[in-house]
């Protein structure tokens, strides 16, 4: 039996003796793994940026709500009772008693109607003033432009400070965030020296995220809160493999705070900020499987061409397969030699497939500003792929060629 090398550098040869018509199938091959390579990389890349966003959006947070709404829901046709508001004392004994290694925010909002001024400027009342805490900022995933965050002793303090978002900046100051530090704006009949610009957020669907004023959340408990005023209680982990068990700690404890006996089901809810990645995920499994099927066509074109050209080959190779066999050549070695031209050929359109298939699937990360991702899963696939494909097309030439009579391939004319 030939050496592997020798078997390899054979069917090199081989390949340039009909190089136009292996071209024409090594493209149809590689376009069939750009396909499949390029949407799985360019659904990843989607996914990747999308988690990446909701990572500075808080994405590895979750937040504790009252269940229900005020109509409540219903069971065996009787209406439940909606949860009772988280109360400022129950937030904040919360917040002091959560030991998991997590960020722990309380803010409620007091208004999404407020004005502010600055000397002879206003805003429209459209400006949402929300009470907040130092851990605010972390857990939501704000950054600031410039200037600092509130210090615990202005949260226990009332201090009367604001963080304000860039549109404010952009209606009062003139879209110039330094000459807006250390001014007094009036917020209603109150007054609040800033401290802080928020970086830009862009809208979200209903709102601006730019269009705020943060200010300690117990400026606007004083000014805003009834006894009826609901808290809102916002965790964020380190990591995101930790959320599961953050939120199972925070349920127990949570339940403490509410005083509720061990028979006694949650009156509270937990949301987890990265449903929409997580939906996004299972959406994908469709999308992933349509690219698969793209590709499994194609591939099954090329298929169909590597087998005719392998078939052409023997046919053209007879009187060379009668004198390999004349030599001592067994039925074995016969056969592995063009299974290995098959095998080649797929694997050089594969490696080329998998190539343009990580520039088409990264063109759309450079579309959505997103990091250039190497998309290694998807690369084996590809590979392993194309070589099943040419084990099973260069399969029945192979054994076509290796049953073949030497003396009657030798008289091939």
């Amino acid at each position: 039996m030939a050496p592997l090398s020798e078997t390899i550098r054979q069917a090199f040869q081989s390949i340039k003796g009909n190089l136009l018509r292996t071209v024409l199938t090594l493209s149809i091959i590689a376009f069939g793994i750009m396909a499949l390579v390029g949407i799985l990389t360019a659904i990843d890349s989607i996914i990747y940026s999308l988690s990446d966003n909701f990572s500075s959006l808080g994405a590895n947070s979750f937040s504790i709500s009252p269940k229900g709404n005020e109509l409540g829901g219903r069971q065996h046709g009787r209406r439940l009772k909606a949860g009772e508001v988280i109360s400022f004392d129950q937030a904040m004994s919360f917040k002091e008693r959560y030991q998991f290694p997590a960020h722990v925010s309380v803010s409620f909002t007091g208004t999404n109607n407020a004005e502010a001024k600055y000397r002879d400027k206003k805003t429209n009342p459209t400006i949402r003033l929300t009470g907040v805490d130092e851990e605010f900022l972390y857990v939501n995933g704000y950054d600031l432009e410039i200037g600092r965050n509130f210090v615990p002793t202005e949260i226990e303090g009332n201090a009367q400070r604001a963080i304000i978002g860039m549109d404010i900046v952009d209606l009062l100051f003139n879209e110039q965030p330094e000459k807006a530090m250390d001014q007094t704006i009036y917020v209603g009949n109150r007054k609040y020296k800033v401290i802080g610009i928020l970086q830009s957020k862009g809208s979200t669907i209903n709102q601006s995220s730019d269009r705020v004023i943060l200010v300690p959340i117990t400026a606007v408990k004083e000014a805003y809160g009834t006894r009826n005023t609901n808290y809102g209680i916002s965790i964020a982990v380190n990591q995101a493999t930790d959320l599961e068990e953050a939120s199972d700690a925070a349920i127990g404890l949570f339940r403490a705070v509410r005083g509720l006996r061990l028979n006694e089901p949650n009156d509270f809810e937990i949301f987890q900020s990265d449903g929409l990645v997580a939906i996004l995920k299972e959406n994908t499994v469709q999308i992933r499987l349509a690219a698969v099927g793209i590709g499994i066509i194609t591939l099954l074109g090329a298929a169909i061409g590597l087998m005719n050209i392998m078939l052409v080959a023997v046919a053209e190779r007879t009187r060379e397969i009668g004198v390999i066999k004349a030599l001592g050549a067994k039925n074995r070695d016969i056969m592995i030699q063009f299974l290995v031209e098959a095998v080649l050929i797929c694997q050089l359109g594969g490696v080329l497939g998998v190539i343009l298939g990580i520039l088409a699937g990264n063109l759309v990360s450079l579309l959505i500003g997103s990091d250039f991702i190497i998309p290694w899963a998807w690369m084996l696939l590809g590979i392993i792929t194309t070589t099943i494909v040419g084990l099973i097309a260069g399969l029945y030439p192979a054994a076509k060629a290796s049953r073949l009579d030497p003396i009657e391939s030798l008289r091939y004319e």
